[in-house]
């Protein structure tokens, strides 16, 4: 596989998944290293010249003000790790730990942290290896960095810890040691260029981001199949509509939404059965697409901060200077996370409004719940249920973390960002998300068959086909959560996607 070659300047959403997610290896470009080197200089020359520099010659936070001689700088950096490694609840997932790990690199490549070549060789070797930190989720303010998260990363480092390896769980140091890393004893301002920026929430934000621009094209491929199921009217998606409102993601969803269903003799014009649909088919393209917007947003900010300094104090190298400022707060990134859960759970909440209009014989003129023998059976009652009660979860999920703020180590950090709660918040949004729009899928192909088929669009056919190789058509009551799996693994490896684009060009906003 291609090795990424970081640069602190150019990495991409795409190779973060790539490393995170299919291992693949790392190196810095020889400008970063160069950039490592000099910035480390800096540092170094000054503790030589005892200079009060926050952080490499004073204590932390409220402790600032706190002078540390030389002799003790290597005890304060590992003091400081140590000391904030405090996190709580379950460890982030392998690929978030990773990310974390490999932003954190990308951060030091930029050489305004201070940071010794070995220790970023350290953190690469992890990456390229295997050792990945065990790092809880909950503890981070968002403020000061990530710091309670950023200090277990490091703390299998320094020998200490949990790190996973080979599919175990070991001490941080052991783990270490069967792969061949030696674990490094930190120097003058090292622990606080580990831990001091957004990685934890920018990590596990953007692997989200990724996710939630591949699911946007499933919510469209199922709002397109719920389209088929009810004979939908296709006026709503004339060009000439949208052109007038040109929201970007409103064209692009209409387009993308006639390029599904072209050739379907299953949808109809004004007024061949009704005037028009409700809401959740009529206004896919105003719904969809201002999700698609947000998002599109969200990466923009995004790509932004993984290629930067998060770091505090910034060493500047043409002036020999480290500056005390506020970059490591989360803000920039706290509104836009919580402004990608809110756009994802609107995916969810109006594939469930689709999924009640497939069962509730009142709106679809379908058998009740899709079922021939209803009574005897119950059909796909309950799974409107569950769908119900992932969006009411994704609700109260969406509500701002960043509106938040509670003051830390003694009113000196006073306003918090809560970034990486909101960062959290969306992605666990986006799983609830990626569940109901599985149940559209099944509820759509169900009702499709009720009706009946009379030719499916050349983007429709081949998502009802991957659909049906997977779940047969419910003829009698059966365990439904193992269809539903079925269905949303084809969302998670990517195969209803990737057939339906192969048929139908690719789904492009």
């Amino acid at each position: 596989m291609k090795t990424v070659i970081l640069t602190g300047q150019d990495l991409t959403l795409e190779e973060v998944a790539l490393v995170c997610r299919h291992d693949a290896p790392v190196a810095l470009s020889d400008t970063a290293k160069r950039n490592i080197e000099e910035s480390r200089k800096v540092v170094e020359q000054i503790v030589d010249e005892d200079r009060v520099v926050y952080g490499v010659t004073t204590g932390f936070g409220k402790f600032s003000d706190v002078v540390i001689n030389a002799d003790e700088c290597k005890l304060l950096q590992k003091n400081l790790i140590v000391t904030h490694a405090v996190g709580a609840g379950d460890p982030f997932p392998r690929d978030a730990a990773r990310g974390i790990i490999l932003l954190r690199i990308n951060n030091l490549a930029k050489g305004f942290s201070g940071a010794r070549m070995e220790t970023v060789q350290t953190m690469i070797d992890m990456l390229n290896k295997g050792v990945t930190p065990v790092v809880p989720q909950k503890g981070s303010l968002g403020a000061s960095g990530d710091l309670a998260p950023l200090a277990h990363v490091v703390l299998p480092m320094i020998g200490l810890g949990k790190a996973e390896y080979q599919g175990e769980v070991l001490d941080g140091g052991e783990a270490m040691r069967r792969a061949g890393i030696p674990v490094i004893e930190l120097g003058a301002k090292e622990g606080l260029a580990l831990i001091n920026g957004t990685q934890v929430m920018t990590a596990t934000g953007a692997l989200t981001v990724y996710d939630a621009l591949e699911l946007i094209k499933v919510a469209d491929i199922a709002a397109a199949l719920s389209f088929e199921a009810h004979n939908g009217v296709e006026d709503a998606l004339d060009p000439r509509i949208h052109v007038i409102r040109p929201h970007k993601g409103q064209m692009d969803t209409a387009r993308i939404l006639r390029q599904l269903i072209d050739g379907s003799k299953n949808t109809t014009r004004q007024g061949q059965i009704r005037v028009q649909d409700a809401y959740s088919l009529r206004c896919v393209p105003q719904i969809h697409g201002a999700s698609k917007d947000a998002i599109n947003f969200v990466k923009q900010k995004v790509e932004i901060e993984i290629n930067a300094v998060t770091d505090n104090p910034i060493i500047l190298k043409d002036t020999m200077e480290g500056i005390s400022g506020g970059n490591f707060h989360g803000q920039p990134m706290a509104l836009p996370f919580d402004f990608l859960g809110i756009a994802v759970a609107e995916l969810a909440n109006v594939s469930e409004r689709r999924i009640e209009r497939l069962v509730n014989p009142a709106l679809s003129g379908l058998p009740a719940f899709l079922t021939k023998d209803g009574g005897v059976n119950s059909g796909f009652m309950i799974v409107q249920y569950s769908a119900a009660a992932l969006v009411s979860e994704n609700k109260v999920l969406a509500h701002p973390a960043s509106v938040d703020s509670i003051p830390s180590s003694a009113n000196q950090e006073d306003h918090v960002s809560m970034g990486t709660i909101a960062a959290r918040k969306a992605r666990e949004i986006l799983g609830n998300a990626r569940r109901v729009l599985a149940m559209e899928l099944m509820c759509a192909c169900q009702a499709i068959d009720m009706r009946g088929d009379k030719g499916m669009g050349v983007g429709t056919k081949p998502a009802y086909d991957i659909i049906r190789a997977q779940v047969a058509k419910l003829e009698e009551d059966r365990p439904l959560y193992e269809d539903i799996n079925k269905c949303e693994e084809t969302i998670i490896d990517g195969s209803l996607v990737e057939s339906v684009e192969k048929s139908a060009s690719a789904i492009e906003f």
